[in-house]
């Protein structure tokens, strides 16, 4: 290529001159770029200029707009009754709402009674100063309604939302002491506490992050994590505790459960005193565990002078407890699970029923049970709706002690070793016929089917753990039934409800399974009156483990009965699954 001006081929003269020229274009260009350079910082600097005026002129308008909304010129009071209605449809608004804005966290903490329901699941590796922020918002003489669901983990972290499900586990169907691990939350990182509303169902959980790890300050040496964690974990009970024993005076409901022994349990000693506000209390453990007698409120002596006027419902289970304790007088809820240890005698057990004359929902189980000592005595109980009886076998003779004239569901899980429907039969009979709408029992080995005659209204009845050709027989048609005494009846003519659990069946079980529809739940109009009793209709069939039906036989019920449901699956007996069996 050619340089224009310059003559070919090069001389020493055009080569000088060529040499000057690019010196020349250099020092030009060279100036053009740093006159550009130049250009470009001016018109950066210029640019952020107005992006930072932009910026403010955006915060000033959001404020102006914010300052302008309607909801600014609600007043305090209005606002305050807001929050209120907040709290009683979600008992930790509390946490959102002081988290909007100052003004809104300002008012939210001057409010004690939108803190009073503490609400946590949590872990013995969370700081236990979560509680005591919440009680020194919830003020001083606010009434304290308490939850706190311990999940005791081996890990350091908090559990993922798969393992916050209830574990199936073999027990009786006492009311389930599993807290509601299945609980929803979102969260961008795992978090040791989740307030747990009440009651169900679930609103929007408030999740609070875990305390920070302590800061190395330069003066002490720095502390290790996984050590700072498992000092947390080693005291977190004793912690927890000495901040809730602190308010004790003004706990209204108490409710702690924990799925399995932990560390600092022994903290559990210092619930004692006066609890003047106290109307429901429960301490409950999910895992059977070996504990000596701790000097706590249910531990009490009956010469132990304790104020608790206002108390109504108890709770205990799988943690100890004496007979004798004035916790256990002048309630209306009962429910009692013994340790493994534990072995009262079975006036003992009838004592603690006959301290509380208006009862009126009784939960036992014991599976240790010793004969009576004193002479066992009738006891009625005119409000008591609901009994469930578990474990012993010498529990029979509790149920035999007890006339329940107001009975509308009884539960049975016990080991008995002699025909338990004849006992079921006195009860109902010496308690003069009660309203009962519920029928459950769990055999615990082969038994011949119960053949009860019930008073008015609807019964629910479900058996688990019998044959159940005899159970059908028994419920089908009293004229194909040949074990019927002369003066034939229907077996409880008042049954809209069947569930079966583990009931086992042989080739004519599906067989007798369809008469006993057909003979209730004739195809046209009503069964036949035997005996001048004519039966309800069945409007609710459940069959867990039992038998496979077949396609066929599932649609035929199903033109006859409302609600069908058939699992044939294997499984353990689970009241978390089906809490009748």
């Amino acid at each position: 290529m050619s340089l224009p001006g310059f003559s070919e081929p090069p001389t020493k003269e055009t080569l000088a001159d060529a040499r000057r020229v690019l010196e020349t274009t250099r020092l030009k260009n060279s100036n053009a770029e740093a006159a550009l350079a130049q250009i470009v910082r001016e018109s950066q600097y210029a640019i952020n200029e107005l992006e930072t005026q932009r910026a403010a002129l955006e915060e000033q308008l959001s404020r102006t707009l914010a300052y302008l909304s309607p909801i600014r010129r609600l007043p305090m009071e209005l606002l305050r009754e807001i929050f209120m209605w907040s709290f009683e449809s979600h008992p930790c608004s509390a946490w959102v709402l002081a988290a909007v804005c100052t003004s809104w966290r300002r008012l939210a903490l001057r409010i004690p009674l939108i803190w009073s329901k503490i609400r946590i699941l949590t872990n013995q590796h969370a700081s236990a100063d979560t509680i005591r922020l919440w009680l020194e918002r919830s003020g001083e003489t606010t009434p304290l309604d308490i939850e706190i669901f311990l999940r005791v983990t081996s890990s350091k972290h908090s559990p993922e939302p798969a393992s916050l499900r209830p574990r199936r586990t073999s027990s009786s169907p006492l009311t389930p002491v599993t807290p509601p691990w299945n609980v929803s939350f979102t969260a961008q990182q795992p978090s040791s506490h989740y307030f747990v509303p009440h009651p169900p169902p679930p609103p929007p959980i408030v999740v609070m992050p875990a305390s920070p790890p302590p800061q190395h300050d330069g003066w002490s040496p720095p502390v290790h994590d996984r050590q700072a964690v498992s000092r947390v974990s080693m005291h977190w009970g004793h912690i927890a505790f000495f901040y809730l024993v602190e308010q004790m005076h003004r706990w209204e409901r108490f409710v702690f459960r924990f799925d399995k022994q932990f560390t600092s349990m022994g903290a559990l000693k210092s619930i004692t005193g006066d609890a003047p506000l106290l109307k429901e209390f429960e301490v409950s453990s999910e895992e059977a565990a070996f504990f000596a007698e701790w000097p706590w409120l249910p531990n009490a002596t009956s010469s132990t002078s304790v104020s608790l006027p206002k108390l109504r419902a108890v709770t205990l289970q799988h943690v100890p407890f004496k007979w004798s304790s004035p916790m256990l007088h002048d309630l209306h809820t009962l429910n009692l699970r013994g340790l493994p240890t534990s072995h009262l005698p079975l006036d003992r057990i009838l004592s603690i029923l006959s301290n509380s004359p208006q009862l009126k929902t009784v939960s036992l189980h014991f599976q240790g049970v010793l004969s009576a000592v004193l002479p066992l005595s009738m006891l009625t109980l005119p409000h008591v709706t609901s009994l469930t009886l578990g474990g012993h076998y010498l529990l029979t003779q509790l149920l035999d002690s007890l006339t329940l004239p107001s009975l509308e569901s009884l539960t049975l899980d016990i080991e008995a070793r002699d025909s338990i429907e004849d006992i079921i039969s006195s009860l109902l009979t010496r308690s003069s016929r009660p309203p009962l709408q519920h029928l459950s029992i769990a055999y615990g080995v082969a038994a011949n089917a119960a053949t009860f005659y019930y008073g008015p209204g609807g019964l629910t009845l479900t058996i688990g753990g019998t044959s159940l050709d005899p159970l059908l027989t028994a419920l089908g048609s009293p004229e194909d039934d040949p074990n019927q005494p002369q003066n034939l009846v229907w077996t409880c003519p008042v049954l809209e409800t069947l569930g079966l659990k583990s009931c086992h069946a042989n080739a004519e079980s599906v067989t007798k399974l369809v008469q006993m529809v057909e003979a209730r739940n004739p195809d046209h109009g009503t069964a036949q009156a035997v005996g001048g009793v004519t039966p309800v209709r069945l409007t609710k069939l459940e069959l867990y483990e039992c038998t496979s039906l077949g396609e066929d036989v599932m649609r035929w019920l199903q033109t006859r009965i409302e609600d069908v449901i058939c699992e044939d699956t294997g499984g353990d007996r689970s009241p978390l699954t089906h809490p009748y069996l």
